[in-house]
C-alpha cells in the first residue's frame, strides 16, 4: 500500500471496532460481545478503511486483531448480513462480497505484521479473517469453521480457496472447506493453521507479546518479508530468486542493515529504526 496521502485526514474514531495504539502496536477489537462477534456491513467496512488507513499513515510496527467476550468471530451476523442479501440484487451482492475479499487484501497487503488473538469461535468470515492474519495465536478453547457451505454458498470465500490450501495444504483445506467441520485448537496446531498455542485464556496476552516483538523488530524488513511471502506464491523459482536479489540489495542499503553491523561491533542489541 502507498504511504502517500490525500486532502482526507485520519479517522478520529471508529464506530464499530475498538481501537488501541501503543508504542507501535495497534490492536483492534470486535466488539460485539452478545452476539459472538458477528460482523456487519458497517464493520468489514471499518476494518477495510482501518487497516488502509494504518498503512498509509505510518508509525504501526504491528497490528492485533481480537474478540471480545467469550470468542473472536462468529462470522457475518445471520439477520444483518445473511437476512439483508436475500433482497439484494446482483450488482449489490457483488459489492458486498468484493468488499469483504478487501478486508482481507488490506490484511495481507499491509506493510506490518498482522496476529490474530483467537479464542473461542472463529467461524465463516471469523476464520478467514484469522486465516489472513500473519500470525495465528489460539488458546485450547479455539475452535476454526470454514461454515461458508453450510449456508449454500461456496467454501472459496473471502480468499479462503487461496489462503487455506497454503497454510495447511490441499487435502485439509479441501476437507476443512467442504464439510465446514470445527477444528479445535489441538488439530489446528497439529496441520500448522495455528502458529503458536497459548495457554488456557491466555491468548490475548502471547499475541501480545508476539506484537511486542515484532514492533521492537527491524519493521523494514519484517515488511519485506510479507511482501516476498505473498508475491512469490504464484511465482516461478527463478522469477522469486530475482525479486529476492533486489530486494536483499535495496534493504542492503537501509539504516537498520548498517545498524546491525554498528551493535554487533560494539557488542549491544541493535536500535531498529525501521528504515
Amino acid at each position: 500500500m502507498s504511504p502517500f496521502t490525500g486532502s482526507a485526514g485520519s479517522t478520529e474514531q471508529w464506530e464499530h471496532l475498538r481501537v488501541a495504539a501503543d508504542d507501535g502496536v495497534v490492536t483492534v477489537t470486535l466488539d460485539r460481545p452478545d452476539k459472538l462477534n458477528a460482523l456487519t456491513f458497517e464493520a468489514y467496512a471499518d476494518l477495510r478503511d482501518l487497516v488502509a488507513e494504518l498503512a498509509r499513515t505510518g508509525g504501526t510496527r504491528a497490528l492485533v486483531l481480537a474478540g471480545a467476550g467469550r470468542g473472536f468471530c462468529s462470522g457475518g451476523d445471520v439477520d444483518e448480513i445473511i437476512g439483508a442479501t436475500l433482497a439484494m440484487d446482483t450488482g449489490r451482492l457483488l459489492d458486498f462480497n468484493r468488499m469483504t475479499g478487501q478486508v482481507v487484501r488490506a490484511l495481507r497487503e499491509a506493510p506490518f505484521p498482522v496476529v490474530a488473538a483467537v479464542h473461542g469461535v472463529a467461524a465463516g468470515a471469523g476464520a478467514v479473517l484469522a486465516l489472513a492474519a500473519d500470525f495465528r495465536v489460539a488458546d485450547h478453547s479455539a475452535r476454526f469453521a470454514f461454515l461458508f457451505t453450510r449456508v449454500g454458498l461456496s467454501g472459496g470465500d473471502m480468499g479462503a480457496a487461496y489462503l487455506l490450501p497454503r497454510v495447511v495444504g490441499l487435502g485439509h483445506a479441501t476437507r476443512l472447506l467442504m464439510l465446514g467441520d470445527p477444528v479445535r485448537a489441538a488439530e489446528a496446531e497439529r496441520i500448522g493453521l495455528i502458529s503458536e498455542l497459548a495457554d488456557e485464556g491466555r491468548a490475548d496476552e502471547a499475541a501480545q507479546a508476539l506484537a511486542r516483538r515484532l514492533a521492537t523488530g527491524p519493521a523494514l524488513a519484517y515488511a519485506q518479508t510479507k511482501a516476498l511471502l505473498t508475491a512469490e506464491l504464484d511465482m516461478p523459482l527463478a522469477a522469486a530468486v530475482e525479486m529476492d536479489a533486489a530486494t536483499q540489495a535495496l534493504l542492503m542499503n537501509s539504516s537498520d542493515y548498517a545498524e546491525f553491523h554498528a551493535a554487533f561491533t560494539a557488542k549491544r542489541p541493535p536500535a531498529w529504526q525501521g528504515r
